[in-house]
């Protein structure tokens, strides 16, 4: 598998952390924003932004790490009774980082704040003693929510947690206990002897689950360190087995930025089995981008 790169657009928004696209519309969550942001799918043109919460914090640009919700996983899904929307959610890596957002769509009505505590307590539970929570992605198939867990250091393995997706949205409705989780562990890449952590998900339509991994040296949940490049992958549920790529550039240079979110853009060559992503970098700086990028079997 070869993961090539194709363009990189500079995004006018702070350390974008996710990335999910519904019709014509490309909707980015960033970790140091109160926004949605939405862009035109086809152009990557900024066309609005959703506010998710009020604060003063966003004065000079981005929210202070300490007073931030840290969203970093987003997933398009049908709630029962509610229809069809976008399922924010925060990293768990803190007391505030332990809440999410649901948005109907189309976007006419205003976003319900979720508290996850207690799911993310089930998620804790069931990964091993003296892990710290950090959900980098999520992903939702018509029958499962997955998180994430990005994974710290070389001996952390990056952790799928799969949740039953109706029973997990009538906890979130407050109507019934946090259901226990499933555990997928997977084993990730690594670059100079630094481990990948996943950072971004969705579910194919064949229902693979693609992924995307980066590397920071860094064992902590919380501060950022060096980046060394990101990966691509498409994991077999069954196994747990994930296939990865180095994302690179069609000359051979490996990408040297942290990815962190994709999208399924749709079959890049009919035949072929190559598939289009759209996916988004945050430079840790307050920095963002948007890559095409092919993936050739």
């Amino acid at each position: 598998m070869t993961a090539t790169l194709l363009s990189e657009t500079p995004l006018p928004l702070p350390s974008a952390s996710g990335v999910e696209i519904v019709g014509s519309t490309a909707y980015v969550i960033a970790d140091d924003a109160p926004f949605l942001y939405t862009l035109d799918a086809a152009t990557l043109d900024l066309t609005g932004r959703i506010q998710l919460f009020d604060t003063t914090d966003f004065a000079l640009g981005r929210l202070p790490k300490a007073r931030k919700p840290d969203l970093e996983a987003l997933t398009a899904c049908t709630w029962p009774g509610r229809g069809a929307g976008l399922l924010l959610l925060g990293s768990g890596s803190g007391p505030l980082r332990q809440a999410g957002y649901w948005l109907p769509l189309p976007a006419a009505t205003p976003v319900q704040r979720l508290d996850l505590s207690a799911l993310y307590a089930a998620a804790l539970a069931a990964l091993p003693p003296g892990t710290l929570l950090n959900i980098e992605a999520a992903a939702a198939s018509q029958t499962e929510l997955l998180l994430l867990q990005r994974g710290l250091g070389a001996a952390a393995a990056g952790v799928v947690l799969r949740f039953d997706l109706a029973v997990a949205l009538v906890h979130l409705a407050g109507d019934g206990p946090a259901p226990a989780p499933g555990v997928q562990a997977c084993q990730l890449p690594e670059i100079a002897g630094c481990a990948a952590g996943f950072s971004g998900a969705a579910v194919a339509p064949d229902g693979r689950l693609w992924v995307t991994a980066s590397v920071e040296n860094t064992a902590d949940p919380v501060l950022d360190g060096p980046v060394l490049g990101s990966f691509v992958g498409v994991l077999d549920g069954a196994t747990g087995h994930v296939a990865f790529a180095r994302l690179a550039w069609a000359d051979g240079r490996a990408y040297a930025g942290k990815v962190e979110g994709l999208a399924l853009v749709g079959a890049a060559a009919p035949g072929t089995g190559a598939q289009a992503l759209l996916l988004v970098t945050d430079d840790d700086r307050g920095g963002s981008t948007a890559l095409r990028a092919v993936v050739y079997p």
